[in-house]
């Protein structure tokens, strides 16, 4: 067992392979086996300085449908692949701002298409940066590799508005990740953020407030240990492994941080996200809607 290994480990984590320290990161910069990935919020943050040889996916560029409100098709995530020269065999290390929450929603979508070989940056970039590890502004070539790709997988770890419906009659649990003011309803979108479009405030009937940020230690980024996400999850919000999980935000994209968390750290079975989240659900016609 390598000493990052060890480190997750003694968290107590589910699949502890599904992490990566700095150090080990720091240790594997010319790996021709490990592909970085910087994936953030912040447009400007990848061209100001990051991880050397990191390549950057935007969500809205690189991971949409310019057209319609999807995800990339088979196709596109070929070219996707072909650029950052990812192959199944190498280990893609996903990063970003915000504690990993768009680095979170990259890993989602590669795992769409049963690309699974993948991990998080334990602390992201802020963990990174203050740790005074090196950073460069030089963008690395467009890499070259054939894939043969899988089509998109919908049912596994996705869920849409029907399957959501579909939930609030079955013993499945609902996880709302947002922060508690749009669970309740007195905001319609994140503090210091613009309305995204959603017409109506609260939760879906049923669905545990608790909010994404709450897995992470806030001074560096980190995940806390199986021990306290167990309380968080299961002696707090009441969501048990072998419950049918679905986790929503406001596009999905915090909600994806959730989804790993438990399907990764805390090896929950069935975990899917509901991407269309509160701006679909708070703009549906008819649908319940708890304050």
């Amino acid at each position: 067992m390598s000493e990052t290994e060890s480190i997750f480990e003694s968290r107590g984590y589910a699949y502890a392979n599904k992490l990566v320290s700095t150090e080990w990161v720091a240790n594997n910069l010319n790996n021709p086996d490990v592909i970085i990935v910087e994936s953030n919020e912040d447009a400007l943050l990848y061209p100001s300085g990051h991880i050397p040889g990191a390549y950057e996916i935007d969500w809205t560029r690189d991971l949409n449908d310019p057209l319609q409100r999807d995800y990339l098709d088979s196709e596109q995530f070929e070219k996707l692949l072909s650029r950052i020269g990812a192959t199944p065999s190498k280990t893609i290390v996903f990063y970003g701002d915000k504690n990993n929450w768009w680095a979170a929603y990259a890993l989602w979508v590669f795992e769409l298409f049963g690309f699974t070989n993948t991990r998080l940056l334990d602390g992201g970039r802020i963990k990174w940066m203050k740790e005074a590890r090196e950073l460069t502004r030089h963008v690395p070539e467009i890499s070259s590799a054939s894939n043969s790709v899988n089509e998109r997988d919908d049912v596994t770890v996705r869920a849409f508005r029907n399957d959501v419906l579909n939930h609030l009659n079955t013993p499945g649990k609902l996880i709302d990740v947002r922060s508690p003011e749009e669970y309740n309803g007195t905001r319609l979108h994140m503090p210091d953020y613009p309305n995204e479009g959603a017409t109506r405030g609260g939760h879906i009937p049923g669905a545990k407030s608790v909010p994404w940020a709450r897995a992470i230690n806030p001074d560096d980024g980190t995940f806390k240990t199986a021990e306290e996400l167990k309380n968080l999850y299961q002696n707090e919000a009441q969501v048990n492994p072998n419950d049918d999980v679905i986790v929503y935000c406001r596009i999905g994209e915090r909600s994806s941080h959730t989804w790993f968390v438990l399907k990764y750290l805390l090896g929950y079975s069935k975990v899917r996200n509901y991407d269309g989240s509160w701006t679909e659900w708070g703009n549906l016609v008819g649908v319940p809607i708890e304050r």
